[in-house]
């Protein structure tokens, strides 16, 4: 068969990508290794920046966010038993919206489903060819069926450990392990906050988030080989309550439906294009969760990328040559505020004690001159609502 985009991979860079182009009249099919039932089971960030919001806004994608989202004004930067609050909105005229990367994937097919695009699942041995030539071509199983799917262009949106970044020739990487990992878990209680809640602790770092008015996501800092197995509920719950408390407020607790640890990592590609072979998402970078930037790179990734093969449908191809360079300018943006949250909110277990306590002490100076100026505040709120697609 012939498609004029074949996009590898149907998370959400993938589906929504197949969105963008349906929008413009362009052809594709979505190819996914996993099942339905497994990438609509994923749960993952939940953070949306206002640009994001703004492009499933302007897709007509956001009746479901519109619904179940929870916009946020800003975060609470905890330290020293103290709760300091970041305004975004007051500070950069910006907002985040809590709306979960799951609900996000189901909302996006079921409109494909919807439209009758070919997205198709469980298909195997997915394999990128002729990148270099005018006429490359997916070979992959489906059904017990060889597929031969020529197309203008091919997209991998098909995460770190998938086939199309390896098939750029020389493609290289900037990686960085953290010392740290994140327990996270999903509880049946109403959040105990309004906005989202970071906290540094002597002990470890600690989050409260949420999913919905019912449903809390809550995180602790963990060391990267432990077992989830040594975390039973209520050593979970005494170390919530220990790292989050503060004098006048109080955590509730509910029953805990998920669970699971996450290590922490960064990892960059050193191109995400060759030939007709483009990158988007995962594929291309990873960063800790702590900024709450990973679907939003990979919306960032697709907003660029759509726009760039839209233009070249049209006969202007200078933006697809600048696709690569453009995604990881911003990327690199991107990383560094990461960065600077995971290393500004942890603790290094590793050190000596001297080490680690000057360190720590370190940390809640950069947390008090943060909250005590404004301009500090400012440059926080514009990267943590979302930098410029």
């Amino acid at each position: 068969m012939r498609t004029q985009v074949a996009i590898i991979g149907a998370g959400p860079a993938g589906l929504l990508l197949g969105h963008i182009l349906r929008r413009a009249g362009i052809d594709f099919v979505i190819l996914e290794q996993k099942s339905r039932e497994y990438v609509l089971g994923r749960i993952r960030a939940g953070v949306l920046e206002q640009g994001s919001v703004d492009i499933l806004r302007d897709l007509d994608l956001d009746a479901d966010l519109r619904e179940r989202g929870l916009t946020h004004h800003g975060i609470y930067l905890q330290y020293e038993s103290r709760r300091h609050h970041v305004d975004f909105l007051e500070l950069v005229g910006r907002t985040v919206t809590i709306y979960g990367q799951q609900a996000l994937v189901h909302h996006l097919l079921a409109e494909h489903d919807r439209f009758g695009s070919d997205v198709r699942f469980e298909v195997d041995a997915v394999l990128p060819h002729a990148i270099d030539s005018n006429d490359p071509y997916v070979t992959a199983i489906h059904a017990g069926e060889e597929l031969r799917i020529h197309a203008d262009f091919i997209v991998g949106a098909d995460g770190y450990h998938g086939v199309c970044r390896p098939a750029i020739p020389g493609v290289s990487a900037y990686e960085r392990s953290y010392p740290y990992a994140w327990l996270g878990i999903l509880a049946d209680v109403a959040p105990s906050t309004d906005d989202l809640i970071y906290a540094l602790h002597p002990d470890g770092f600690a989050m409260h988030s949420m999913r919905s008015v019912e449903v809390s996501r809550l995180y602790l800092q963990v060391d990267p080989d432990e077992s989830i197995d040594a975390w039973p509920d209520d050593r979970i719950w005494d170390a919530l309550q220990e790292r989050l408390g503060v004098p006048g407020w109080t955590l509730q607790q509910g029953p805990i439906t998920e669970k699971s640890i996450t290590p922490m990592r960064s990892f960059v590609a050193s191109t995400l294009e060759h030939g007709r072979l483009f990158l988007a998402g995962d594929a291309g970078h990873i960063v800790p969760p702590t900024g709450a930037k990973g679907l939003n790179s990979a919306i960032g990734d697709v907003a660029l990328l759509g726009r760039a093969l839209i233009a070249q449908q049209g006969g202007d191809e200078s933006q697809l040559r600048v696709y690569s360079g453009s995604a990881l300018a911003r990327q690199w943006k991107v990383q560094q505020f990461s960065q600077w949250m995971t290393e500004l909110l942890h603790v290094d277990r590793r050190l000596a004690p001297s080490e680690a306590a000057f360190r720590y002490r370190s940390q809640v100076g950069r947390l008090e001159y943060t909250t005590a100026s404004r301009h500090a505040e400012a440059a926080l709120a514009e990267q943590y609502a979302g930098l410029p697609f």
